[in-house]
């Protein structure tokens, strides 16, 4: 555990120089992927490479990763942490519903362990440029990639009151979603983050809430602009096929979207006749007290763990 947090304060002191974000369980998550040396593992979601940057560390000698994000800026920031490891880390900008195609390109056939760490990281929340943040002046785009096509401006401008408010429920569970699509279309055009922000606190008024007014509104834009439960959905359908026996899956999430596509995925999939994964922590693995109190944005993260039979 010792080697472990010194690994993680020179990481900090890395990763911090080209970002903000901060791994989150990462202690956890080596533990849970059992990483050691000589592995071969799978970082679907690299971010700015924390997570990373410890398995490397943990599975050299003769250790690789493979390091998927479909944020070409992540993986800018990504090689640069990764840097010291050299060949031992292969980075593709890619979005990680082309799993195993990714893997078989990059001669990674069968692996030890793949991570999702799910979201968005806060070098994309505090990007101005990227619209994810109703804190920040920026336009309406929420794209994880900019070779994307649909953004946030376009659903929110041109999408039906319907579809608009059926989007905002489902994705962002948001009970006063037909409220908010209606003054969303009576506003229109609505052109920047802080507009939208505005708009839905006209709604919700001056309830106070746990979380601000605008969070799942954000959210459920984001997740239809980026088709997360898609992707996700269909990378978790080709993990087993790239996992060693005994390998391991962890998955981080931070919303019940997620979470709960994850919980039935792998109910179904070490269930029935021929099961293909063992879950390993019936219950959900959360950061401690001590790592919510430095970094609260990890407060809502939990960690399933499942094993290939």
């Amino acid at each position: 555990m010792a080697d472990i947090r010194e690994h993680r304060d020179s990481l900090m002191t890395l990763t911090m120089k080209a970002s903000t974000h901060i791994p989150v369980l990462l202690e956890e998550t080596i533990e849970n992927l059992r990483v050691r040396p000589g592995g071969h593992y799978i970082d679907s979601t690299v971010g700015g490479g924390g997570h990373a940057a410890l398995i490397l560390g943990r599975s050299s000698p003769g250790g690789k990763l493979l390091g998927i994000d479909a944020d070409p800026g992540a993986i800018e920031i990504a090689r640069e942490t990764l840097r010291p490891y050299g060949a031992a880390a292969i980075l593709v900008n890619e979005n990680f519903d082309q799993l195993e195609y990714i893997c078989s390109k990059c001669g990674f056939l069968t692996v030890d362990g793949v991570l999702f760490d799910l979201g968005m990281s806060s070098m994309q929340l505090e990007d101005e440029s990227r619209g994810f943040s109703f804190q920040l002046e920026s336009p309406l785009d929420m794209r994880f990639s900019p070779t994307q096509e649909l953004t946030a401006y376009e659903i929110v401008n041109n999408m039906s009151e319907e579809e608009l408010a059926n989007l905002i429920r489902r994705y962002g569970e948001e009970p006063r979603s037909r409220r908010i699509a209606s003054y969303i279309v009576n506003s229109r055009p609505v052109s920047t983050t802080t507009e939208l922000a505005r708009v839905v606190e006209r709604v919700v008024g001056g309830r106070r809430e746990r979380i601000h007014p605008s969070t799942r509104t954000f959210q459920a834009l984001r997740v239809a602009v980026n088709q997360e439960l898609e992707h996700l959905e269909c990378a978790l359908n080709q993990v087993a096929r790239v996992l060693n026996p005994g390998g391991r899956l962890v998955v981080i999430s931070y919303h019940s979207l997620d979470d709960r596509m994850v919980k039935e995925f792998l109910r179904r999939e070490s269930s029935g006749y021929t099961p293909t994964l063992k879950v390993i922590n019936k219950k959900v693995i959360t950061p401690s007290l001590a790592e919510v109190r430095s970094n609260p944005r990890s407060r809502s993260a939990k960690m399933r763990v499942t094993e290939r039979i």
